[in-house]
């Protein structure tokens, strides 16, 4: 249904300023159809100038090349299969149905899982945000059940094995509570690594760019970390995240002992790795610890502790199209810890 909208071109973020004319990048060349809409978006627009306003929208947003091309493609089929003129207002719930029996049955070109999925998304996204600026009453594409692709789950860790992690790393700071045997050297890195990545669950690429000017211990009570990117098509992952309570205390002692200049961690990944998988040995973890089983781990933590989906979406870092699969797996992996 249309909704009559005289200021529609004043709602819309894709357009500039009245006279002025967008700077954007050059659009990637394959898997889309570049449309720019001449005309202010209506409900009545053809699903071809929708997809180009939709493309324009991406581009102003910076997201990814990758993300622009597959959205792109996706739409592309889409208008494919039905009308290239047809109206939005016109599309439908079972429009869409239609078009997603024919990909899974249909098409004669078989639809894996996770294409079918991203497919749906796409629909997803293309059709709620015709909605938000008010091109349409109703988004045609949320009666359609989502179902993300079962895939197996990561490995985390259980209360009792964290306990026992964070106190084989304690005995390697501390020699004299050592679970092992001689008189080793205090090393207060792994405790620094484990406390870290459990409490932000933060990447292992976003663990070796922690510069020490990212670090805030002023207020040793409530340290903090800041992510940062330099690409700026990556700066919605930045983000200022809560430390351990003990940090300043952690720090201290391991600047003491390794001496950073500019990093926190100034060795490779594959040293930390190596710190990662020798804490799990003195642990009796097997081959359960990694940088990896460390973040979902903090995440379910903090999902098991009440922390809304939003804020722990943003809290690890991932955008609204990542989160359909990585909020499933949270939930199923906090239902099989319970």
């Amino acid at each position: 249904m249309v909704k009559p909208n005289p200021m529609a071109t004043q709602q819309l973020p894709l357009f500039p300023p009245s006279g002025a004319k967008p700077k954007l990048p050059a659009p990637p060349t394959r898997g889309v159809t570049q449309i720019a809409p001449d005309a202010p978006l209506a409900g009545n627009s053809s699903l071809a100038a929708g997809i180009g306003a939709f493309h324009q929208h991406m581009l102003q947003l910076g997201w990814s090349p990758h993300t622009i091309q597959a959205f792109g493609g996706d739409l592309n089929l889409f208008r494919k299969f039905n009308d290239a003129n047809i109206a939005l207002a016109e599309i439908t719930t079972d429009t869409l149905a239609r078009f997603l029996h024919w990909l899974r049955y249909d098409r004669g070109v078989p639809c894996k899982p996770k294409s079918y999925q991203r497919r749906l998304t796409t629909l997803k996204v293309f059709f709620a945000w015709l909605k938000q600026i008010q091109i349409l009453f109703d988004d045609p594409a949320a009666p359609i059940a989502h179902q993300p692709v079962t895939s197996a789950l990561p490995d985390i860790l259980y209360a009792d094995q964290i306990e026992k992690l964070v106190a084989a790393a304690r005995s390697m700071r501390d020699p004299s509570t050592s679970l092992r045997t001689g008189a080793e050297k205090s090393d207060p890195r792994p405790y620094l690594l484990v406390t870290l990545l459990l409490a932000t669950g933060i990447k292992k690429s976003e663990t070796m760019a922690i510069r020490l000017s990212d670090l805030d211990v002023a207020n040793t009570a409530s340290p903090t970390l800041y992510i940062r990117y330099d690409d700026a098509k990556k700066r919605f992952k930045e983000r200022k995240l809560k430390l351990p309570a003990d940090f300043a205390d952690s720090l201290a002692g391991y600047r003491e002992r390794y001496a950073p200049r500019e990093h926190l961690f100034e060795c490779t990944a594959r040293n930390l790795e190596y710190v990662l998988t020798d804490l799990a040995k003195l642990a009796g973890l097997g081959e359960t610890v990694s940088f990896e089983s460390l973040r979902w781990t903090s995440a379910v933590r903090d999902f098991q502790t009440g922390m809304s989906e939003d804020h722990l979406r943003q809290k690890m870092g991932l955008s609204t199209i990542t989160w359909e699969e990585s909020g499933d797996r949270i939930r199923r992996l906090a239902a099989k810890a319970l």
